[in-house]
């Protein structure tokens, strides 16, 4: 993952990269790209939400995004939902406090997290899930402390003649 999070998609590559390393035997795709072959269970990504939030203190845009995991086992098994549901409760241990390796500057904590038994369709058929969903914000964009050449100013309004004069800042100290 690059060390600067420049789109929201870079969290849902996050989160299955995460998942599918875990090793808990999952495929993880978008809802999409469900094929109904039930070699593992599915963890099936979608970005629910897009909401704003306040500005990072570094003045970055947030995107309070909601996550969801579709999870669905197989049909076969003796109580596919109550698998669901057990699989979902590993993976919202995984999920608390889980950045997914992103920058904790643009990356939030995962919040309200929360599980609900579900059904996935696909293909007029109905399959038993359960769907953990979470909110997480992220902060992209240009720093406001910034100036075009990166280096952070400042000026207090009583000290220059003119807030909108750039050559009235001073640098930011260490």
């Amino acid at each position: 993952m690059s060390l600067d999070i420049d789109r929201p998609s870079r969290l849902l590559l996050a989160i299955a990269q995460t998942l599918r390393s875990a090793g808990l035997g999952l495929n993880v795709a978008s809802p999409q790209d469900f094929d109904a072959t039930f070699d593992q269970a599915w963890a099936l990504i979608t970005c629910e939400r897009n909401a704003s939030a306040s500005r990072a203190p570094d003045g970055r845009i947030a995107h309070a995004l909601t996550i969801s995991l579709q999870i669905i086992t197989s049909p076969t098994l003796a109580d596919p939902g109550l698998a669901a549901c057990d699989l979902a409760c590993v993976l919202k241990g995984l999920i608390t406090d889980n950045r997914w390796g992103l920058p904790s500057g643009q990356c939030d904590r995962p919040q309200n997290i929360d599980a609900l038994p579900s059904t996935f369709l696909s293909d007029a058929q109905a399959y038993s899930a359960w769907t953990l969903a979470f909110d997480q914000t992220l902060y992209l964009g240009a720093l406001l402390l910034d100036d075009p050449l990166g280096i952070p100013k400042f000026a207090k309004t009583w000290e220059v003649s003119n807030i909108d004069d750039p050559d009235q800042y001073t640098e930011l100290e260490d």
